[in-house]
């Protein structure tokens, strides 16, 4: 019987020939071909088991049964777009609202956490009537040009490139390596007195500040912790330039710290961002995102004349989707399950950092976790080719 799989090798040649060569897989010298995946195991075509390390989206395990009974049920019913009164778009408002506080009470469904993270741009600029931004070094918070504008985990790439004149960049408050470190008397306020720096120098040259957006956590920039009470400063300062805070969930957010059901509420109950965005792991890999604000800016961005419309945002599929998996990671206790998990991972890795004078650092929250290798723990030097090696080993 003929196998219902190409041949790795046509798949490989299928790819180079009509995918975008700039769209890279994962273990290039030899990559791994899935075919299917359970839980948190994934199988190639062979039917080798593989641990999936990798994948941040499949947040409730890979085909949970019942987020696609759910997916599957609705399809067969109705999916249409959010025109059309619909119990499923309001009932997860509902839900995802009451994760939130009661101050961030509007929604806007969209597609991917690239989208989410535009849209908050437009809401920004439309609330404050300003165009500046404020983005953290190393930061990484989407696809689309407005946002790989922001990222300079992206534009550094890119050589002679500088940000534009309404972009600014802050030090990344990394206590491991940055500027301001764990033994600095107070690394929080000395990061955010940076943030106030450059909207001083900004104000100088006639800009002034819609947003400062950051990761909740930083992924991309290297696991990185912020010092508690460093987003309160900031915002602090944003705020009286006229400014709003972003805080971007996509990665970090939905439980995976395990103490907070999201990663800004580490900074306490009384840190509240002006909007919050959120994609990946809502819908267990299904593309769908959010944005949610306080009334005050969404009332705003209304007053702009123009409609916001989307045609997949929040459709009837999707928010099934979005219901059923918190209602796995409640009778699942997942959120509970990172933090016990994370812990247990932290304490091996932590033995691990005793063993090998590689293993510079070990930080994290619940299942939000990172390794940093260094080859000189005094100097700080990055171990970039041993980390490569551990990541294909």
């Amino acid at each position: 019987m003929e196998s219902e799989y190409f041949d790795k090798k046509k798949t490989i040649e299928l790819r180079k020939k009509h995918i975008g060569p700039s769209c890279k897989v994962f273990f290039s010298h030899d990559p791994i071909k899935i075919v299917r995946a359970k839980g948190q195991y994934m199988y190639d075509e062979k039917g080798e088991q593989y641990l999936d390390c990798v994948n941040n989206v499949a947040h409730v395990g890979h085909s949970h049964p019942d987020v696609v009974k759910a997916g599957t049920r609705q399809m067969g019913l109705l999916n249409t777009n959010s025109r059309f009164l619909h119990d499923n778009l309001v009932r997860y408002a509902q839900r995802l609202q009451a994760t939130l506080p009661d101050r961030l009470s509007v929604c806007y469904f969209v597609n991917s956490g690239s989208e989410a993270n535009d849209l908050a741009l437009r809401l920004a600029w439309q609330y404050t009537g300003h165009k500046d931004v404020i983005t953290l070094d190393h930061a990484y918070h989407g696809h689309l040009s407005s946002l790989i504008d922001i990222s300079p985990y992206k534009f550094h790439q890119l050589s002679n490139t500088e940000p534009k004149r309404s972009i600014h960049v802050a030090p990344s408050p990394d206590v491991y390596r940055g500027k301001y470190r764990a033994d600095h008397p107070d690394p929080a306020k000395a990061y955010a007195d940076e943030v106030e720096e450059i909207i001083h120098q900004a104000h100088e040259k006639g800009g002034k500040i819609a947003a400062f957006i950051a990761e909740s956590l930083q992924s991309c920039g290297g696991q990185v912790i912020p010092p508690v009470g460093y987003f309160q400063k900031v915002a602090e300062h944003v705020r009286r330039a006229g400014g709003v805070f972003i805080a971007d969930e996509v990665q970090v957010g939905f439980g995976r710290i395990g103490s907070h059901f999201w990663a800004f509420q580490l900074h306490g109950e009384d840190f509240v961002p002006d909007i919050v965005t959120m994609g990946k792991p809502i819908g267990n890999g299904h593309p769908m995102s959010c944005v949610v604000t306080t009334r005050e800016v969404a009332e705003a961005f209304m007053s702009s004349g123009m409609e916001y419309f989307n045609t997949f945002g929040g459709n009837p599929v999707s928010c099934a989707i979005g219901l059923a998996v918190l209602d796995v990671m409640e009778k699942e206790d997942l959120q509970g399950n990172a933090l016990r998990v994370g812990r247990h991972l932290t304490k091996l890795l932590e033995r691990q950092k005793e063993n090998h004078p590689l293993v510079g650092d070990v930080r994290g929250h619940g299942l939000f976790v990172g390794v940093e290798l260094v080859r000189d723990r005094v100097k700080l030097t990055p171990a970039t080719a041993e980390a490569q090696e551990v990541i294909y080993k």
